[in-house]
């Protein structure tokens, strides 16, 4: 809100950009919630890779917009994609490690989380004092969601590999365990043949 004070000095009601933020992230998250449904397992990683593409484009952008219309627009956009981050994260942290971990591993995401988003601030009030302006807080906060897409796309490769190798030591303790079975079937029979036949003799 300071940046728009401050480049929108003679605009009215700047509030509204907030509220954009706040109604456009709520309907982002049923959409995305609801698509979701419909993207099989880990494949669900893209459309949090999607989100972050658009939340660190729309970031940068911001800098960039001189008619309040056009921030208008940047800001629908971001909490669009902001509720997809918000409600992808759990699905995808159930797909990755189960679950018995998951509130773990969403515990130790949201931790993590709170450590730039408590930085953050500080940080961008600092190269506004230093500079005269938030444009280069504005850039170096997108660089983050860029970067962190781009790793997430690993994601479903990794997964894919340690499940593989997964599916074939259990295939291979499956394969022990049948055979150790045929076996023992196979001595309780011969022995059961070999009462009878004292038996009969």
């Amino acid at each position: 809100m300071k940046h728009v004070n401050e480049r929108f000095q003679d605009g009215k009601n700047k509030e509204v950009i907030l509220m954009c933020i706040g109604i456009t992230s709520g309907v982002g998250r049923l959409l995305f919630g609801r698509i979701a449904d419909y993207v099989p397992g880990v494949k669900k990683v893209y459309l949090q890779v999607l989100s972050f593409l658009f939340i660190g484009l729309m970031s940068m952008m911001i800098p960039l917009c001189r008619v309040f219309g056009a921030l208008i627009a940047v800001c629908l956009i971001m909490g669009l994609f902001d509720g997809c981050f918000i409600s992808i994260m759990a699905p995808i942290a159930f797909e990755l490690v189960g679950a018995q971990d998951v509130s773990q591993a969403i515990g130790f995401l949201l931790g993590f989380m709170s450590i730039p988003m408590t930085v953050g601030p500080p940080i961008a009030g600092l190269l506004r004092d230093k500079l005269g302006s938030y444009d280069v807080a504005f850039y170096l906060a997108g660089v983050p969601p860029l970067i962190g897409g781009a790793v997430l796309c690993l994601i479903p490769w990794i997964h894919g590999k340690k499940q593989r190798e997964l599916d074939k030591t259990t295939g291979g303790e499956k394969m022990e365990k049948m055979l150790e079975n045929q076996n023992s079937l196979l001595s309780s029979s011969s022995g059961i043949f070999k009462k009878e036949s004292d038996s009969v003799i």
